[in-house]
């Protein structure tokens, strides 16, 4: 399970936003529907799952119809508000979304779709292990309107497949790519570099491997040890080596240089496509500061800048909505300051860049040594743009500190 939520204000059983939160109609909405089962805890992570042992009450079969619930109460809230918009993207992640039958993602696309409308030619997307993707769950998922397969495929070498706690078979990540083909899905795999005992010659394996699947979009993250994991324990008791950093680095020039190579564009600091088309455009929602509704357990929002999130657990969660009461249970509405730097944090690290005029006069001022120590693009500089190069991206913090500290 997750760390602690954040703390913040008081939620109304309601939902509804704070009066001084305005709606910007032009802004685009998207929805996040979290699934937060997984069959087994992998030791690296530390997102809002459970297990079936860690249920306590809550029922997977009954998942899709509490969802539905909150569907609901969100577009109550966005009414009041002035503010319902249809869907540009919807994302089910998790935890395993395909856990559930492909017949309840379905089910629950389709109240989304019924309560808030979606865009000609909109995103949709579903994370998928790859043991859990068959040719009949690809063509429900198609079906039912879903447009995208991410599949966690995180490396292609048994051992490191091992050191993650991942229990799928390697061979699977090509029969689950082969049905999405097959079902006219477009198709994402994402990878993780760094793991206890990966070596370099590993991580090109994985990656070359990736490539050959003939994917769209190519996600790759370096792994990061997050405390109260299995793998946080045992790096603590000397179990296991923590990453190390000048490895990971030469990992993630590997996979960019790889990814290059063979036809795929970087356009945000993890992330690689084919085209500017198939980038994800719900994660390109999250960097640009659009609108989204996050639901499920644990599943946070962003709003016309208030942020909210709701309860961690499935049973909690159900429990709220059942009754008509919102699930959230906490928000915060950032101050002007802590928003640009959030801005500056996340437009810093897509392809587009950042625009240099929107920085404070300091920042500015250190546009030239960035350009000097090769970490900015010069000419995307000279175009108002402060753009990563690959360098850059390797110490991508250490730049956002120089432009705002």
């Amino acid at each position: 399970m997750a760390g602690p939520l954040p703390v913040g204000d008081p939620v109304p059983a309601t939902g509804d936003l704070p009066e001084d939160a305005r709606i910007d109609p032009q802004t685009p909405f998207s929805a996040y529907l979290h699934v937060p089962f997984c069959r087994v805890r992998c030791g690296y992570c530390d997102f809002n799952t459970y297990t079936s042992d860690e249920l306590r009450g809550a029922r997977q079969d009954q998942y899709a119809d509490t969802v539905l619930h909150e569907l609901a109460l969100a577009h109550g809230v966005l009414r009041r508000a002035g503010g319902v918009r249809p869907m540009s993207t919807v994302f089910f992640g998790g935890g395993t979304p395909t856990l559930l039958p492909a017949g309840d993602l379905g089910r629950m696309l389709r109240g989304a779709i019924d309560t808030f409308g979606i865009v000609p030619g909109a995103e949709v997307t579903v994370e998928a292990n790859p043991d859990t993707v068959t040719p009949a769950v690809a063509h429900q998922l198609a079906a039912s309107g879903v447009t995208r397969l991410s599949i966690g495929m995180q490396s292609a070498v048994p051992h490191v497949l091992a050191a993650l706690d991942r229990t799928h078979d390697p061979a699977n990540v090509a029969t689950a790519v082969a049905a999405a083909r097959d079902a006219g899905l477009d198709v994402s795999v994402d990878l993780i570099y760094g793991a206890p005992g990966e070596s370099l010659d590993d991580w090109r394996l994985s990656v070359q491997t990736a490539v050959a699947l003939n994917p769209d979009h190519i996600s790759a993250y370096a792994l990061i040890i997050e405390d109260g994991t299995k793998l946080a324990r045992q790096i603590r008791r000397g179990e296991v080596p923590a990453p190390d950093d000048d490895l990971q680095a030469d990992m993630y020039e590997v996979v960019d240089e790889s990814l290059e190579a063979a036809g795929f564009d970087w356009y945000e600091v993890s992330n690689w496509a084919r085209t500017p088309d198939q980038r994800s455009r719900h994660n390109l929602a999250y960097w640009q500061g659009a609108d989204w509704w996050g639901f499920g357990p644990g599943a946070h929002s962003h709003i016309a800048g208030v942020r909210f999130w709701n309860v961690k657990h499935p049973a909690a969660y159900a429990q709220r909505v059942r009754v008509g009461d919102s699930p959230a249970m906490g928000r915060e509405q950032p101050d002007h300051d802590s928003r640009a730097l959030e801005d500056v944090l996340l437009r810093s690290r897509i392809r587009e860049g950042l625009a240099i005029a929107s920085l404070s006069e300091r920042g500015r001022r250190e546009v030239a040594s960035l350009i000097a120590d090769e970490l900015i693009d010069a000419a995307a500089a000279l175009r108002g743009q402060l753009v990563l190069t690959r360098r850059g991206r390797l110490l991508a913090d250490a730049v956002v500190r120089r432009v705002t500290d």
